[in-house]
């Protein structure tokens, strides 16, 4: 099995996850109640068959981690430590401190390594999907046919574009939040894997839905630094400037609403005020408690003067995660044959409008674990390997115009933070749309004359990824869950349980 990642291994959001692995451990907790915070979080969107396998796998994945070494944390008499985190009726969060999918990671990392079937290839973007797109005899495409065998990647090293040829293929390229401005997620977020899946032809679901995380660190020096929910959980509340104590205006449930809620109640306070920031407010917790709770918070603060157990902490909203992504089925089968994907890639129906609190990490392992077992049992026919041509850059040149990349990955990033953000309306989508297809069309055209880079491989990808954002929300005419618009403030019971579905083959 060829592992392929355009980063070094341990670089991904995965790996700045800071909460944890929402999952039923605790006698006082139990499926239906998970089910029931998870589907009332996801706004009359969620699939519920999706949302029953994973809240029931969940707790046998979790042991399987801690029978591969992840050291998560317990509690006297060794039991899992159960943290709470916004929109949990329970305390059920199993995390590693405040680091759990960075542990999560170095142990799959590690096990990966040593398995004397995988080969890790880092430093290795792929470009495009292969399909009949890319055989020698292009036959007619039904939408229904498509067929994946592997993908053009890029070795960022030689510069030389590969054929990495497969029986079946799984994207697990991670999220999407570099074309917004402000974010939680590292450079490599750039929608890769749902960007080169829709252009192969599969359907891509619910991009509207992109959660902004609460609070963020506002710092020049930490600007894409998430202050955990857990945080929240552990008993801080939210201030504005005026030392205002302001969620009760907004919801009943404070500080523990459902993030889309506590994000838009943030963005009202700093437009009401016109202020930069507000703050989360911990002075009246234990400070060894707080310490020991939350090292990596801790220290990260404290770096950039901020001693969380005596100032308050200057947060903002930030895009964070895609609810959306490439449609899968229950084994994380995609609408092309051979091709799955699992983690934030993949729209499952696990999250519907809005991803419940540590979800995230609960339906990347359930579903790697079950796109691992069919693609196992599948009877996948082998790549016709003399019909898929070498990758093709004759014609192509180097360029000094990097510049315009540069250029280009900024517009992408401040239009989108500045017409499709949390708060959104026909009259900005509308803009925004008319600028991203044009921002398409010039990086298209650059793609086409310029030998493949991983800048402008990632900007391609993003300026799809932004329009098929954009395209989403203004199909949905109604507000629901983290999709919120002026022009329609309520939801439609109409468009309960209507997915957004997007695909090539839909285009005019």
């Amino acid at each position: 099995m060829a592992l392929v990642t355009k980063k070094e291994t341990v670089e991904s959001n995965t790996n700045y996850a800071q909460g944890g692995v929402a999952s039923v451990f605790s006698d006082e907790d139990s499926f239906a109640l998970h089910m029931e915070d998870t589907l009332v979080a996801g706004a009359g969107l969620c699939h519920r068959d999706i949302v029953e396998i994973v809240v029931s796998e969940g707790p046998a994945l979790v042991k399987d981690l801690l029978n591969l070494g992840v050291d998560f944390t317990v509690k006297e008499g060794k039991a899992l430590h159960l943290g709470r985190e916004g929109g949990h009726s329970r305390h059920r969060i199993v995390h590693a401190k405040d680091f759990t999918g960075r542990e999560i990671e170095r142990v799959l990392v590690e096990t990966a390594r040593r398995h004397p079937n995988v080969t890790v290839y880092e430093d290795h973007i792929a470009i495009d999907l292969i399909t009949q797109h890319n055989l020698t005899d292009r036959p007619e495409l039904n939408p229904d046919d498509v067929r994946c065998w592997g993908a053009y990647v890029l070795n960022k090293v030689s510069g030389t574009v590969e054929r990495f040829l497969a029986r079946s293929t799984v994207i697990t390229a991670g999220g999407c939040g570099q074309v917004y401005l402000h974010t939680t997620n590292p450079e490599i977020a750039t929608g890769d894997g749902i960007a080169m899946a829709y252009r192969a032809g599969a359907r891509v679901a619910n991009m509207e839905f992109i959660q902004f995380h609460p609070t963020t660190l506002n710092h020049p020096q930490a600007r894409s630094f998430l202050i955990s929910e857990a945080v929240r959980g552990f008993g801080a509340v939210l201030r504005n400037r005026a030392g205002e104590r302001f969620m009760e205006k907004y919801d009943t449930r404070l500080e523990l609403a459902p993030r889309d809620i506590v994000a838009r109640a943030i963005d009202s306070e700093l437009k009401r005020r016109g202020d930069e920031s507000v703050y989360l407010d911990m002075r009246h917790l234990d400070a060894d408690d707080v310490r020991s709770s939350f090292p990596s918070i801790y220290e990260k603060c404290l770096a950039v003067n901020i001693d969380i157990t005596k100032d308050l902490i200057p947060v903002v909203p930030a895009a964070h995660y895609s609810c959306g992504g490439v449609m899968s089925d229950e084994c994380g089968r995609t609408s092309i044959h051979a091709l799955y994907v699992a983690g934030e890639s993949a729209m499952t129906g696990l999250h519907g409008a809005n991803r419940l609190a540590s979800n995230s990490l609960l339906e990347a392992m359930v579903f790697a674990n079950r796109a691992a077992q069919s693609t196992l049992e599948g009877n996948f026919d082998p790549p016709p390997q003399h019909e898929i041509p070498e990758w093709d850059d004759s014609g192509t040149y180097n360029t000094e115009e990097w510049v315009l990349i540069s250029h280009n990955r900024k517009e992408v990033r401040t239009l989108m933070w500045d017409y499709v953000g949390i708060v959104r309306s026909s009259l900005r989508l509308q803009r925004a749309r008319r600028r991203i297809e044009m921002l398409r069309n010039e990086v298209e055209d650059f793609y086409k004359r310029t030998r493949v880079s991983e800048k402008l491989i990632q900007l391609r990808n993003m300026t799809l990824i932004a329009s098929l954002i954009i395209e989403s929300a203004l199909d949905r005419k109604e507000s629901r869950g983290l999709h919120y618009t002026t022009d329609y403030p309520s939801p439609d019971p109409e468009l309960e349980q209507r997915d957004t579905v997007l695909s090539i083959f839909d285009s005019p």
